[in-house]
């Protein structure tokens, strides 16, 4: 593995994690949580896959301002000024040029040290910080295979996902032609399919999962969002003086609200002509549901699941169990559902019913004021 210094990682941390209510709270979300009792939170293994091939030093985590001080109490090898606060939640646009804003400053403080300029352009790799990575050598290797392609070519690349069911919970890529060694043109984004249409993209051969983790060049995304969504570049470009030095939160505490609130994917990447996608295999999963979760999980021979706690089943089938550490469940007739219980909160649902759970979590933080959110 190469770590070079122009290599460059942005970890997107400010998410609620709302749909694994009631284990994850506005206090501490999902990112922080160690989800299979590894001692290790999905935020701090994200880090731990970077770190043989970006210096810690130019890993870059963007989250929301109440969750600062876990950054650092999680990733202790961090300096304060590597955690980026958003005073908002405005989507992964926005987020995403922060990014490159504060990565331009970086670039222009080293070659002022150095006194010459990197004539190496700047690579940047963005992904999510929930993501379940099984195969790490292979995931190191693809993004090192998508550095070596942007650093070649003017291009916004994604990783796509080989999809091994129909699977309804995530964004399509439609790859187009071949551009060079197995990397694509794409065709065409596609948002999440219902069952019949996701039958269809599986069975084409056609069609990749979305990721969320894409590489380019520095020059190539500011380019873009220049082109794409002048109205968020030039807010940034507003504070290129104060950007990477103390005058920076004061002005991202003023300027960012402004922002609108857009995705990357639909600001950027659907509207660009230089988008390819990677066709990519490391055993990966956004982990962002509890169906997602019992998917992963080792299953008894009733295919239910019990994580942290213990748990006993009696005539029960495809279940996914957890409650604190120390705690019993006894399980009798229940058949595909979630259990789940924390901080005084117990959830009851079925697994199918998971996508109310955002629902839930919102009804929950009206009707008592907040108290179990």
């Amino acid at each position: 593995m190469k770590m070079k210094e122009n290599n460059y990682c942005v970890i997107m941390a400010g998410g609620v994690g709302s749909r694994f209510w009631p284990f994850s709270r506005n206090q501490k979300p999902k990112q922080f949580l160690d989800f299979f009792g590894t001692g290790r939170s999905l935020l701090q293994m994200t880090v731990d896959r970077f770190r043989p091939i970006v210096p810690i030093e130019n890993i870059l985590i963007v989250t929301n301002i109440l969750y600062r001080d876990q950054v650092l109490e999680q990733i202790p090898d961090l300096r304060a000024e590597q955690v980026m606060c958003e005073p908002a939640r405005r989507n992964t646009a926005p987020c995403i040029a922060y990014a490159a804003a504060r990565i331009q400053a970086m670039e222009e403080k080293k070659n002022s040290l150095m006194g010459k300029v990197n004539e190496q352009p700047v690579n940047i790799v963005v992904a999510p910080s929930d993501h379940l990575i099984l195969q790490e050598d292979a995931f190191r290797q693809t993004i090192e295979q998508g550095f070596a392609f942007i650093q070649e070519n003017d291009a916004l690349l994604t990783l796509g996902m080989k999809p091994t069911r129909p699977e309804t919970g995530y964004g399509y890529i439609q790859r187009g032609d071949e551009a060079k060694g197995e990397i694509y043109k794409v065709k065409a984004f596609t948002e999440k399919p219902n069952l019949e249409l996701a039958k269809v993209f599986l069975g084409s051969g056609d069609f990749l999962w979305n990721s969320g983790i894409f590489i380019w060049s520095l020059q190539s995304i500011q380019s873009a969002f220049l082109q794409f969504l002048p109205e968020v570049a030039e807010k940034f470009i507003s504070g290129t003086e104060v950007i990477g030095t103390d005058a920076e939160e004061k002005f991202i505490q003023d300027m960012f609200p402004t922002c609108p609130s857009i995705s990357i994917d639909y600001g950027v990447m659907e509207k660009a002509q230089n988008v390819y996608v990677m066709p990519s295999d490391f055993g990966w999963s956004d982990l962002g549901t509890w169906g997602s979760l019992y998917e992963l999980s080792e299953k008894d021979e009733n295919q239910n699941v019990t994580l942290h706690s213990d748990a006993t089943y009696y005539d029960s089938h495809g279940n996914i169990v957890t409650l604190p550490k120390g705690y019993l469940a006894v399980i009798q007739g229940l058949e595909d559902c979630i259990v789940a219980e924390s901080d005084g909160v117990l959830l009851v649902c079925k697994r199918d019913a998971e996508q109310q759970i955002r629902q839930f979590f919102m009804d929950a933080e009206v009707k008592f004021d907040g108290k179990f959110s």
